[in-house]
């Protein structure tokens, strides 16, 4: 069973199914393939295999910014499934039995045929900042065909990823959940995933923020351009009162949760040394939303989420090394 919420599972994720591949590169490798850094760069399936194949040696895992998310949450305690599509080829298979063996519960059905599973070729440079390649292939094919209402109706939490918004069908699918969830009396949370996504969509996320969203996930970037603010603190000021809570994460100054009338600004958590910031973002969500379907209040669901972010970005991968349920005592 779930938090203290009554509901069944604490969280569902719905998001883009992505294999990662992390490897180590140097700044001379991502200047030699066009490679902006710290950028991500969608690619067709020939680029992707491609710098896969001048890649040096990799580690393969499910990743994709929501299912680290229902990963870390899992790993907190929580009880977690995930929506999400991938084809029944070999990075497919990768995927399912990852986020099974984490403990989420996925039955999306893989596609028969139609685009590869998508993969994410994740190049981490010594000063620890990731330059992605991303080829989105089957996940984009969700369909509002893979959203049980049901399952919507049994999640204290469905935790929708922006860039989904950007195919026609998914964005189908995230407003079938969102309905779902509404008359289930749930709550939903959206993260803006990306400034770039932000910027294509700023007028729908606007409207969702304002009617459909109860929890907002942004860093100050996504936030900023969300509001075309001039500052961080006039964009909170925007998002003041829209939505239940804004969570805004600032990478080493920690991060501001907005809640009605009051602003929490918790402090990062202490890490000895960043090696990867893949996945911070992801697993601030899953500690803030384990927090909150267990009780916390807002500045101890930031304390969390800060704290699983500070275990993923210590290690090369988004997805914890280590159990993450032992955290839940420090806060």
């Amino acid at each position: 069973m779930g938090g203290r919420t009554g509901a069944e599972l604490d969280l569902l994720g719905i998001g883009n199914a992505i294999v990662d591949v992390l490897a180590h590169a140097d700044e001379a490798f991502l200047e030699a393939h066009g490679l902006p850094k710290g950028a991500m760069t969608l690619v067709d399936a020939d680029r992707a295999d491609r710098l896969y194949d001048a890649m040096g040696p990799g580690v393969e895992v499910s990743g994709g910014s929501c299912a680290n998310t229902v990963a870390g949450a899992a790993s907190l305690g929580s009880a977690v499934a995930y929506v999400g599509k991938v084809r029944d080829d070999q990075l497919g298979r990768i995927f399912a039995h990852d986020i099974r063996a984490a403990g989420v519960a996925f039955d999306t059905p893989p596609a028969p045929d139609g685009p590869g599973t998508a993969r994410c070729l994740v190049l981490v440079t010594p000063d620890a900042q990731r330059t992605m390649c991303t080829y989105l292939g089957a996940c984009v094919e969700l369909g509002p065909e893979d959203v049980d209402p049901g399952l919507v109706a049994r999640a204290a939490v469905t935790y929708l990823e922006g860039y989904l918004w950007d195919p026609p069908r998914a964005k189908e699918a995230f407003r079938k959940a969102m309905a779902a969830a509404r008359a289930a009396g749930r709550r939903v949370a959206l993260t803006l995933s990306d400034p770039f996504c932000v910027e294509r969509h700023r007028d729908e996320f606007r409207h969702l923020v304002d009617h459909e969203v109860d929890v907002l996930f942004a860093n100050e970037h996504e936030l900023v351009a969300l509001y075309e603010a001039a500052s961080l603190e006039e964009a909170i000021a925007a998002v003041r009162g829209r939505c239940e809570l804004a969570a805004v994460t600032r990478s080493a100054q920690g991060s501001l949760v907005v809640a009605g009338d009051e602003v929490h600004e918790v402090a990062a958590a202490a890490v000895e040394r960043v090696v990867d910031t893949t996945g911070a973002g992801d697993l601030y969500a899953a500690g803030f939303i384990h927090g909150l379907t267990h009780g916390m209040d807002p500045a101890a669901c930031a304390r969390l989420g800060g704290l699983a972010a500070a275990e993923v970005i210590a290690h090369v991968g988004a997805r914890p090394e280590r159990p993450l349920r032992e955290l839940v005592a420090a806060v």
